[in-house]
């Protein structure tokens, strides 16, 4: 009966991936659509999702530090991107959904480069999962 410890040993190590992975509408908003324009700082390529960080200017002048959440990384290489595509200092224009806790996050549905590249993180029609 050595199968049955397997199956546990296997649930306990696979459930700590399924509560790192969260609904989209358990922490973005729909209802808030943003556009943001900055410059990357940094991409973090990662499961179960990837993230962007850039530096947006505000009226005031002071700059805020956004995290943008993408699909997974192996998701995002089948839309057509790569690593070296979104280097550090490119600048981009994002259009994704707010973080409902009001921190600088959003959620990303894509990003257009200067010369007008456009990369998809959803569909336009979808809500991320």
């Amino acid at each position: 009966m050595r199968i049955v410890p397997i199956i546990v040993i296997s649930a306990l190590l696979s459930s700590g991936h399924a509560l790192a992975h969260h609904s989209f509408s358990a922490e973005f908003d729909s209802e808030k659509p943003i556009t943001l324009s900055g410059k990357i700082t940094r991409m973090q390529w990662s499961n179960p999702h990837g993230w962007i960080y850039i530096d947006v200017a505000n009226e005031d002048g002071t700059v805020t530090n956004w995290a943008l959440e993408t699909r997974a990384a192996n998701s995002l290489i089948r839309r057509g991107w790569r690593r070296d595509d979104l280097p550090a200092g490119t600048p981009i224009v994002v259009n994704g959904f707010e973080a409902r806790n009001g921190t600088p996050t959003a959620n990303i549905q894509s990003i257009t480069l200067e010369d007008g590249r456009n990369f998809m993180s959803g569909n336009a029609d979808e809500v991320p999962d």
